[in-house]
This record gives C-alpha cells, structure tokens and sequence, in this order.
C-alpha cells in the first residue's frame, strides 16, 4: 500500500452535504447519486455517502486539508459561513518549518482541518 486512493466521509443529508463540501470547500465534483457525491482532492476521491446500515452512520476521521496561505483560507471559508472550532494556530515547530492548523465543521457535523507547513527565518 503506498498511497490514498479515496477517503470517504459519513453525511446526514446529501444535498446539503454536496454542497458544503462544492460551494463553500470549491472541491470539483466528478458525479454524484441520490445517496453519494465524488469529488476530486488533489489525486484523493473524496466520497460524501449516506450510510447503508444505522451502525456506520457516525462522524468521520479529520481530514486534513493542506493549504497553501491558512489565514487567507480561513478569512476565506469564514465569509461563506464555514463554522470554525478555532482560529489558525501554531501547533507544532521544527527546525524552520511552523505547523498550522485551524479546525472547521462541515454541514454534517464532521470535524475537519485546514493545514499549512510554513518556513520562517
């Protein structure tokens, strides 16, 4: 195994749940159905699904979106009334490299992050 060849993520209502992750996200849709939605992540299919059994109806893994410039993302994503857990913030510092993360909710009430590697010095 060496790489992600899709990631899917648990939603409640697909409507809303597609356009979450196209309108206010700006991931391009591939397809979608009445119970799922495909989306293109930078070579990774993202796969937004109505759970087939109660049992997997729970919230996802974090996913972690890299991005390039968090605060101008984050200003970004917040004018279109993504919900944020937190600002951007340092988590982690090595060498010449600050890891940043910002936590966000999708309309399905799962957690997810934007992520930036940025060199200082």
């Amino acid at each position: 195994m060496n790489r992600i060849g899709q990631i899917a993520v648990p939603a409640k209502d697909i409507e809303r749940a597609t356009e979450f992750y196209k309108d206010k996200l700006q991931l391009p849709l591939y397809f979608n159905t009445e119970t799922m939605a495909f989306f293109e992540c930078d070579g990774i299919r993202l796969l937004l699904s109505l759970p087939e059994k109660e049992k997997f109806a729970h919230h996802s893994s974090v996913i972690y979106f890299h991005v390039d410039h968090i605060q101008q993302t984050y200003d970004e994503l917040t004018g279109k009334g993504v919900s944020f857990i937190d600002e951007p913030h340092i988590v982690a510092k090595m060498g010449d490299t600050e890891t940043w993360m910002a936590f966000f909710k999708d309309s399905e009430d799962n957690t997810h992050a934007l992520m930036s590697e940025v060199k200082v010095g």
